[in-house]
């Protein structure tokens, strides 16, 4: 602690991030092969590039990249070349995770500078943006799409579209957020504005309506592109009520559970419920919804789910009730669990803490689950 306080604890995290990129930058020279073809590229850029080129694989052979649309070709590579595919896998969650949470001390050692983070009103003006981010995603998703069904010319062309696939989306989305936070907190100090956060939460709400409107225009236009609203309605119907029903149920037989975040907690256990609910609503009820097509999780941990169950369940029983529920269910028990943790003290002690480890919870489920919801509503 004495080190920290004597050299600063924002100069200390900037030194650790120059370190980061210059070790992997430097070991990327000195043994390209291993360190970035091998890791950075095999587990974390191969993915997005194999995604952004909407291709279901990335072959890099040492000499070049070359991209999949087939099967036959993905398992035609050659045996000392990396594939890469769409989507995570157990060692880029992980890397992934590393990241965030260091992120996630930045974001705290910034608010703690500008003296921000003490207004719970901050994390309800941050929703906005998590929806936002999902919606934003979907744009790509739809941008695949009618390359796809359509044979139509890239709106957004590699690379530019790599800021739009995760993760690198939640970078994307990261700094517009924190420009909009930045102006915000400025208009306010200029006694522009009563309230940052509310002008932070209008910022962000604007952002939303904007591109889900785009995407509305897209589906007006474009035959390929459908619109199942029942599916988002069903969707943020279910959510709410599971979320709202267990949170009154916690206050009224565990109010332990919500005292120290309030409508916090309620919220976070919304943005679980969300992802939760539009996995199960997409995988195994697809066609109930009219959907074109069911859809299949990029998460290991989603994947893992589904398979423990078809493994544990009769067949008869999957074809009724689907394989996808326990993924809901954990998702909520978790989701309560956390909320749990954030007691009054903790929250009174370490206001500015709780609430940054409690809005990135929120936007791991939020996130993607929006992003899921608008997928499907949209039919791409």
């Amino acid at each position: 602690m004495d080190v920290i306080d004597r050299i600063g604890a924002v100069k200390l995290w900037v030194a650790a991030f120059l370190a980061s990129v210059a070790g992997l930058a430097g070991g990327s020279i000195i043994a390209n092969r291993t360190v970035y073809d091998g890791f950075i590229w095999r587990y974390f850029w191969g993915p997005v590039a194999a995604d952004a080129h909407n291709a279901q694989c990335a072959v890099n052979d040492g000499e070049s990249v070359t991209y999949g649309y087939a099967d036959a070709v993905c398992n035609a590579a050659p045996p000392d070349a990396f594939v890469a595919t769409p989507g995570y896998t157990a060692v880029s969650e992980v890397g992934y995770m590393i990241v965030g949470l260091f992120f996630l001390l930045g974001v705290f050692l910034l608010l703690r500078r500008l003296n921000l983070g003490h207004n719970r009103n901050l994390f309800f003006g941050l929703v906005p943006f998590m929806l936002f981010g999902g919606v934003l995603r979907v744009v790509e998703d739809a941008n695949d799409h009618l390359m796809t069904t359509e044979g139509a010319e890239a709106v957004i062309s590699y690379p530019t579209n790599t800021l739009l696939i995760s993760p690198v989306i939640y970078f994307t989305v990261f700094f517009i957020t924190l420009a909009a936070l930045l102006v915000s907190v400025a208009l306010s100090r200029r006694d522009y504005v009563d309230s940052y956060p509310k002008t932070l939460g209008l910022i962000g709400s604007v952002l939303f309506v904007l591109t889900f409107a785009s995407l509305v225009i897209v589906s007006v236009m474009r035959d390929s592109v459908g619109f199942y609203p029942e599916f988002l309605l069903v969707t943020v119907g279910l959510a709410s009520a599971i979320a709202y029903g267990i949170y009154w149920l916690a206050d009224r037989f565990a109010p332990e559970i919500n005292s120290g975040t309030g409508y916090i907690g309620l919220l976070v256990i919304w943005s679980h419920a969300i992802d939760g609910v539009a996995n199960v609503l997409a995988s195994d009820w697809w066609d109930v919804f009219g959907l074109p097509f069911g859809y299949k999780p990029k998460h290991p941990a989603n994947a893992t789910v589904i398979s423990i169950t078809e493994s544990v369940f009769p067949a008869s029983v999957i074809d009724v009730i689907g394989s996808s529920w326990p993924f809901l269910l954990i998702k909520i028990a978790v989701a309560v669990a956390i909320v749990w943790l954030f007691t009054d003290e903790f929250m009174e002690e370490s206001p500015r803490y709780a609430i940054v480890m409690l809005m990135a919870i929120a936007a791991v489920g939020l996130g993607p689950g929006t992003r899921d919801m608008i997928r499907a509503t949209f039919g791409i």
